[in-house]
């Protein structure tokens, strides 16, 4: 990171708010976001601040000039927009021209993926910009939700008599069902490393479950699943552990939780603060879900197979959008089943597979969990690839054919006969609007929020400093 004996410690009190316009990431300008809309620049002016909406900014998503003059914007062209201010908010990156127009010493917030657009930061580092990224701002410290907690410690205990046995290895846990209660057991046994998870759905009959006896679990939430054909008996009759979330709640919940959080004081940082991580997942799938239909119209969807790497926040997007398109089984592979070797046991045969599984920088475009060998040899013509991790040629997917993100120009390609996409941006697909609403609700609250982030550069947040991808540098700037 590029350093400066001084900066500016002032606070930004002069914002420009800019239109997405053509960038990098954005070839024929389809998306449409913006970062701010205009309730919450009304309340980034009620703190003092003067804020300059571009013409236009809100538009693609049906928000108007009027709308932001009503709040208390300043309308500019583009070419006002980016000179003379002491904070540029946009949502994706800068085209390279609009950098040029930017006053040496200000500082630019935005979706910046500085690894995989080297040119770009090569170029807001000459010219000594400032630059806040918003992907990389994290909760500081990691806040822990009593639900999620609550579906850790239930999980645990549900696997606690296989660690003792010393049978996790050869387990085979099925969970019934998604919902936001679920997600943390899901992720717990996820990282735990049995020998296999599904998340099935809750109208399998007995007869179409792949796994009985001792060494498979069910786990359930009593409070949603009514068990429609009575398969907890017969699981039970057949020596099969199931386990009840809900059950475990009323017994230990408040217990499990307080001893939770005295043993596990918070991680420094948590989850990113401004994102759209769930719906990223969602959008995914659900275009995969309609690529495949379009590939193979004769496949009853319900009995694809379908497969997800991963079992993070944005693979439980994914898995949440598939569990309500009715698909029966959905595999979920942690770092086990994804091991060179391993994993070509789920991927061969697959219908739809999506991958949400990040991999260290330094295994980026050296270890890819879904090779081209794999997808010329395994997957069968027809299926689709949904790639929700994506890259660039300098920062590789660890899903090998993507070389760098498709674009909505051109979202997906084939090879092989298989039909990948890798899009960059995916809640763009249905879902600009309700997003863009979200993200500015999120910028919005790191501005003047905890972080307090318009208080300017000297002050930063824990989880505000990690973003500060380049400077700080004072302005003006003279060499």
């Amino acid at each position: 990171m590029p350093n400066s004996a001084a900066y500016s410690s002032a606070g930004f009190s002069s914002i420009g708010l800019a239109k997405e316009i053509e960038s990098p990431e954005n070839p024929g300008a389809l998306e449409k976001r913006v970062a701010l809309i205009p309730e919450d620049v009304g309340k980034l002016v009620a703190t003092g601040c003067t804020v300059y909406v571009e013409h236009g900014a809100g538009a693609g998503v049906g928000f108007s000039d009027d709308e932001y003059q009503a709040n208390g914007a300043h309308m500019q062209s583009a070419d006002q927009i980016y000179r003379d201010k002491d904070l540029i908010i946009k949502f994706k990156g800068p085209a390279l021209a609009s950098i040029e127009q930017m006053r040496q010493g200000c500082t630019l917030f935005c979706m910046a993926h500085f690894h995989s657009y080297p040119e770009r930061a090569r170029l807001l580092s000459d010219r000594h910009i400032n630059v806040v990224a918003m992907e990389e701002i994290a909760e500081s410290p990691k806040s822990n939700p009593d639900e999620a907690i609550l579906g850790r410690t239930s999980m645990t205990a549900a696997l606690a008599p296989f660690f003792e046995s010393n049978t996790i290895g050869g387990l085979r846990v099925r969970v019934i069902g998604w919902s936001e209660r679920l997600r943390g057991a899901i992720r717990r046994c996820g990282n735990r490393n049995p020998r296999s998870l599904k998340v099935i759905h809750p109208s399998l009959s007995y007869e179409e479950l792949d796994a009985t006896g001792e060494n498979a679990l069910y786990f359930y939430d009593g409070q949603s699943f009514n068990d429609p054909n009575s398969i907890l008996g017969q699981l039970a009759a057949a020596g099969t552990p199931v386990f009840d979330m809900h059950a475990f709640e009323k017994q230990h919940g408040a217990a499990a939780i307080h001893t939770y959080r005295e043993s596990h004081p918070p991680n420094k940082f948590g989850l990113r603060r401004i994102q759209c991580l769930h719906e990223t997942g969602q959008a995914g799938a659900r275009h995969g879900v309609n690529l495949l239909r379009a590939n193979k119209p004769a496949l009853d969807l319900a009995n694809a197979k379908a497969v997800i790497l991963g079992y993070g926040n944005v693979a439980q997007g994914a898995l949440d959008e598939l569990h309500q398109h009715g698909i029966k089984n959905i595999h979920i592979l942690g770092r086990s089943q994804t091991a060179k070797g391993r994993i070509d046991f789920w991927l061969k045969g697959a219908d739809l597979l999506i991958n949400g599984a990040e991999q260290a920088p330094e295994l980026r475009g050296v270890n890819f969990l879904i090779s081209n060998q794999h997808v010329k040899d395994l997957i069968p013509d027809g299926s689709v690839i949904i790639d929700l991790v994506g890259g660039s040629a300098s920062n590789r997917s660890p899903v090998e054919p993507v070389i760098s993100c498709s674009f909505l120009t051109q979202p997906n390609f084939e090879q092989d006969g298989v039909t990948i996409s890798s899009l960059w941006g995916w809640p763009m697909l249905g879902m600009m609007r309700e997003t863009a609403v979200r993200y500015s609700g999120q910028i919005l609250d790191v501005l003047t929020g905890p972080e307090k982030l318009i208080k300017g550069l000297d002050t930063l947040a824990p989880g505000v400093e990690r973003a500060l991808v380049c400077g700080p540098f004072c302005g003006p700037f003279t060499d």
